[in-house]
């Protein structure tokens, strides 16, 4: 069963899972997972805690009490998330501790409807390294334009980073050179910079989504042939884009003073479309230092078929250049599409955040206590 997902991991690939809920830890099932399947790190975001919490009654106890003390719905929502992030860090210790710190990681996000002020983003990732008050957590801050000189901060503060919903070559440059800022205001202040690790969650599956529609739509034989193609080809752009920034000198000096690179992790693994194989996303982005994150779905099939042959990514650069090129040769323009995304994937956050608001407040007053 896991013969591939160990192949995966010994050619460099940490294998994270982006899902949590209570009934994952008090189960069992996240550490049979870390201990049988090579799992070394959860993420969550906002649906998937919306889920969690809207699924079964693992949360009634922590809600009751919630309700008898009067917290507002932000307060539990808060309490019970970080609950969660804290319970599973604590699983993920040997993980953390063996791999010196690379490892073992939990990433919780910063409310999303902040996602484009600067300011409460950064109060937002204090308070929860604060809350959740465990060394193996990422504070996850979107790669929006406000979010940029949050990460520089926050970073700048010791604090690890997990820099999500990026799509662009472009912005995907900038969050590596505002990690790169933030460690350089970190040297300065005289931290430790071997404490602070970062994570840039380059999303993967939503692209072809978007370019696959298109390109039906435009319907010759010439775009249908792009198909499936251009999230593949972005993805390894991106990495390529990595390798660029850490073989500069200005991170050769930032090395020197102990820092990590900020590794890209793939995200958006789950393969949207079934005419493609379900493990498209994990068998064609197989490159050292680099982090997939799998829901289990995609975890389990990797395991059963993945087919690991290497790195899949450094010696097509050439190639996904070309198809990048060809997509816009048929007039398909890649900054409106990356932009698009980004700003859906940001409204689909708030839209979690908002159900998640919702289904909690529902809980919290059914299980309140009754008066007296």
């Amino acid at each position: 069963m896991t013969d591939a997902l160990k192949r995966l991991s010994d050619e460099g690939v940490a294998i994270w899972l982006d899902d949590l809920s209570r009934q994952r830890i008090t189960s069992g099932n996240l550490a049979e997972l870390i201990d049988q399947q090579h799992v070394v790190g959860v993420t969550t975001n906002p649906s998937i805690f919306q889920k969690a919490i809207s699924d079964g009654h693992g949360y009634d106890q922590q809600v009751a009490d919630l309700a008898a003390r009067k917290v507002t719905v932000e307060e539990a929502i808060r309490m019970i998330t970080t609950a969660d992030v804290r319970d599973a860090a604590d699983i993920l210790r040997p993980v953390f501790d063996a791999t010196g710190g690379q490892d073992g990681r939990v990433s919780i996000e910063v409310d999303p409807r902040l996602a484009h002020r600067t300011t409460p983003t950064i109060a937002e990732a204090k308070q929860l390294a604060w809350l959740v008050d465990r060394p193996n957590t990422l504070i996850k801050i979107p790669a929006t334009k406000a979010g940029l000189p949050a990460i520089t901060e926050v970073i700048g503060l010791g604090i690890s980073v997990n820099v999500t919903l990026i799509f662009s070559l472009e912005r995907y440059r900038e969050v590596m050179d505002a990690y790169l800022a933030g460690l350089e205001k970190a040297k300065a202040a005289g931290l430790d910079l071997s404490l602070i690790r970062s994570v840039a969650s380059f999303f993967v599956s939503r692209v072809d989504s978007e370019i696959d529609k298109r390109l039906e739509k435009l319907g010759t034989d010439e775009a249908k042939a792009l198909k499936g193609k251009a999230a593949l080809a972005n993805a390894r752009l991106a990495y390529e884009a990595y390798e660029e920034v850490f073989s500069t000198e200005r991170w050769a000096a930032l090395d020197k003073a102990g820092a990590n690179k900020q590794r890209p992790l793939w995200a958006s693994t789950g393969v949207k479309d079934p005419a493609y194989k379900d493990t498209l996303y994990v068998d064609e982005l197989v490159a050292p230092g680099t982090v997939n994150t799998m829901p289990e779905a995609t975890l389990e099939a990797t395991g059963d078929h993945g087919e690991i042959t290497g790195d899949t990514v450094r010696a097509h650069y050439a190639q996904a250049r070309a198809d990048l090129d060809a997509i816009a040769g048929v007039g398909i323009s890649y900054d409106e599409v990356v932009q698009l995304l980004e700003d859906e994937g940001v409204e689909k956050f708030e839209a979690s955040w908002d159900d998640l608001l919702k289904s909690t407040e529902a809980e919290l007053k059914r299980l309140a206590p009754s008066e007296g």
